[in-house]
């Protein structure tokens, strides 16, 4: 019916291509447009000017000789001041885009390592949009993005990569490992060297003590009892001391000590036996 008055209707975010007698004529905006056929007016097509993507998967090597998949992402559209140029000069345009996208891809990843590919993948996309920009920019279309969306290399190779990242990892735990345990050991050791330096401490005083006891109660002794001397004070007491170490042996009924000589006649041998060192130490 709207060829039949002469009226044709253009969608929003489109343009129309009007010729005469199939020579281009106008773009036809957005909305409702006379179109006499009979004056050789005619609509060649249509060509949308919404934002269109392109995804890209071009497989290519890298400079340590792994094969990867790269797959790219080309955001684009028509100008609609360049809308003949867009309609008329390519016949394919996802076609043309894919091929310079395999192009600067190709010549890009090559150059660079597996590694170095991961960690550069906006220098490629930038490669490739610039590329793109000043190729497409001639037929009317106008590359608004490019992503490296993702680089897939082979799966063995990434079986591989995530060994080696699980070795490193743990290697730097028992390195961390060892560490903890090495400053546990020296913690330890120097808490025994402290532990030991203080029960030495708590020995010598304890013998200091029972120096000065011993010396309080040999005077006290020689003071209240007149005619006895030290010799005889020392006996007495060793003889205590005897009687006692006896009494706790025998109150333990898993002891293992064994007190030789044996017999309250041995203690004048021991008590002669310490006399003796002393005074040949002194």
């Amino acid at each position: 019916m709207g060829n039949l008055f002469c009226c044709v209707q253009v969608d929003q975010s489109t343009v129309a291509i009007k010729e005469r007698f199939g020579k281009f004529e106008e773009v036809l905006d957005p909305g409702c447009h006379c179109l006499p056929w009979f004056l050789g007016s005619q609509l060649a097509g249509h060509l949308s000017l919404r934002l269109q993507q392109l995804d890209v998967r071009c497989e290519t090597k890298t400079k340590d000789n792994v094969f990867v998949n790269v797959v790219a992402s080309i955001q684009y559209r028509a100008l609609a001041d360049k809308a003949n140029d867009a309609f008329y000069k390519l016949s394919n345009t996802r076609n043309q885009i894919q091929a310079y996208v395999f192009d600067v891809i190709r010549a890009s990843v090559p150059k660079l390592n597996l590694d170095d590919a991961f960690e550069q993948k906006n220098e490629i996309a930038r490669a490739v949009e610039d590329e793109l920009e000043k190729a497409m920019s001639a037929y009317g279309y106008e590359i608004v993005q490019t992503l490296i969306v993702d680089i897939e290399p082979d799966e063995h190779v990434k079986r591989a990569m995530n060994e080696i990242n699980a070795a490193s990892r743990l290697r730097v735990a028992a390195n961390e490992k060892a560490e903890a345990e090495k400053i546990i050991q020296i913690k330890r050791a120097e808490g025994e060297a402290e532990s030991k330096y203080l029960s030495g401490l708590g020995i010598a005083r304890q013998r200091q003590a029972i120096v000065d006891g011993l010396r309080d109660s040999v005077l006290g002794f020689s003071v209240n009892v007149p005619g006895t001397t030290a010799k005889d004070v020392m006996d007495m007491v060793l003889v205590t001391q005897y009687f006692d170490t006896m009494k706790e042996i025998g109150a333990a009924s898993k002891s293992s000590a064994v007190f030789i000589p044996h017999g309250p006649g041995a203690v004048r041998d021991v008590a002669t036996q310490i006399r003796d060192g002393l005074l040949q130490a002194a």
